[in-house]
């Protein structure tokens, strides 16, 4: 066993694991934080973003024990006092969601192309950005349409997206 210690949504926690284990693991099963979805095990549908030290990673390829140390933000931390984070709401008002299993995902990656390109992106850039993402309920219509209202969205609220 391995003692491992992060901060996971602005919580301090330590743990007792197998060194083996995957943070995507270590998230569900020892936090139960179980809004991080487990869909590939091979990093192919980015159902398992997350932020590590505020950059999207897919936890379904990154150790625990490779966190040591660092902040970890899931889909449960985005909110803020009970708020959705402009993105979780883009995504609600505009329907960005068919059956919601890759959503986390979609909504984690959405803040960090935000972060990286800013708050005007086009759909072509969008559409590229989540190459890493897959939906298999839609032609991802909506969801670029969420990504884009959340971006707008985000720009408004820069406490909110400082936080990230």
């Amino acid at each position: 066993m391995t003692t491992v210690s992060m901060t996971v949504n602005g919580q301090p926690v330590t743990a007792d694991i197998e060194p083996r284990t995957l943070l995507v693991t270590f998230l569900r099963e020892n936090l139960r934080l179980t809004g991080t979805h487990v869909g590939c095990d091979t990093s192919q549908c980015g159902a398992c973003v997350v932020h590590l030290d505020g950059e999207a990673v897919k936890s379904c390829t990154v150790l625990a024990v490779q966190a040591q140390g660092s902040s970890v933000t899931t889909i449960e931390g985005l909110a803020t006092d009970g708020e959705l984070h402009p993105m979780q709401a883009a995504f609600r008002e505009n329907h960005g969601l068919q059956c919601g299993f890759c959503t986390p995902g979609m909504i984690m990656s959405a803040v960090d192309i935000v972060r990286r390109k800013g708050k005007d992106l086009d759909e072509a850039t969008i559409r590229a950005e989540l190459e890493g993402n897959l939906c298999r309920c839609t032609g991802y219509h909506n969801i670029v349409k969420s990504i884009a209202a959340g971006a707008q969205a985000m720009a408004q609220a820069p406490l909110q997206q400082a936080a990230e």
